[in-house]
C-alpha cells in the first residue's frame, strides 16, 4: 500500500476524510499519513508549521490526497501542504497530487493524466481535450485552489481531478489513483512560482 497525505478543510471536510478512512479500513487501499486537529501546534510561526508539517508527516508520503470542498481554496494550511508536497528537496522528493471534489461541490469535469485511469474511471469517454486556458479551468473547477489551477495550466503535473462519487462505491478507483500518483511523481513537473498563503482569507468574508 502507497502512504498518502490527506489534505482538507478539518472544519467543513472532516466528514469526508471520516468516509474516506472508513473505505480505506474496509479495503487496505493505502496507509494513512495525514494530520489531526490538534496535532501541530497552532501557535508556531507560519514557516515553523509548514517544516513540521513536511518533516513529521509529509516526508513519510508519496502521494498527497486533496479533498476539495467550497472554501478549502482559502485555506492557509492547504496551501502549505501542497506546496511542501510539490517541493522537491534535498531530503523529502515531490509527491504526486490526486484531488477529490467533496459531494457538495462536485464537477461535470475530470482531468485524467494517466491511460490506467482514463480507460477505468471514464471508459465511455473517446475523446479528451487538453485545456491550457486558466479561466475555462477556473469555471469548469471553481473550488479549485489557486496552487493546483497554476499546474493544471502549465501541464506536466499529472494531477488527476475526479469526484468523490467516483470513488466511494469503488474502492478500486481510489487505489488506481493513488497508484497511478505515486508511480508518476518523480516525473512531475510543478509550478511552484506562487507565494504561499499567509492567512485564511475569501473575498465574499
Amino acid at each position: 500500500m502507497r502512504r498518502v497525505f490527506i489534505s482538507y478543510h478539518h472544519e467543513n471536510e472532516q466528514y469526508v476524510k471520516n468516509n474516506l478512512l472508513d473505505l480505506n479500513h474496509a479495503h487496505s487501499i493505502f496507509v494513512d499519513c495525514s494530520v489531526d486537529t490538534g496535532d501541530v501546534d497552532e501557535n508556531l510561526e507560519p514557516q515553523q508549521i509548514r517544516q513540521t508539517i513536511r518533516r513529521n508527516y509529509l516526508s513519510e508520503s508519496t502521494v498527497l490526497l486533496l479533498i476539495v470542498g467550497k472554501e478549502t481554496s482559502f485555506r492557509k494550511h492547504v496551501d502549505w501542504e501542497l506546496y511542501s508536497s510539490m517541493y522537491n528537496g534535498p531530503k523529502f522528493g515531490r509527491s504526486g497530487v490526486v484531488v477529490l471534489h467533496a459531494s457538495d461541490c462536485e464537477s461535470e469535469y475530470y482531468t485524467a493524466p494517466f491511460n490506467e485511469v482514463k480507460e477505468r474511471l471514464y471508459p465511455n469517454v473517446s475523446s479528451w481535450t487538453t485545456i491550457t486556458n486558466r479561466d475555462e479551468y477556473e469555471r469548469r473547477y471553481p473550488y479549485l485552489p489557486p496552487r493546483i489551477i497554476d499546474n493544471l495550466v502549465k501541464g506536466g503535473s499529472k494531477i488527476s481531478v475526479t469526484n468523490w462519487s467516483k470513488v466511494i462505491n469503488s474502492p478500486e478507483n481510489l487505489r488506481l489513483l493513488i497508484e497511478c500518483a505515486h508511480n508518476g511523481r518523480t516525473s512531475c513537473e510543478y509550478d511552484m512560482s506562487r507565494p504561499m498563503r499567509m492567512r485564511d482569507h475569501n473575498p465574499l468574508w
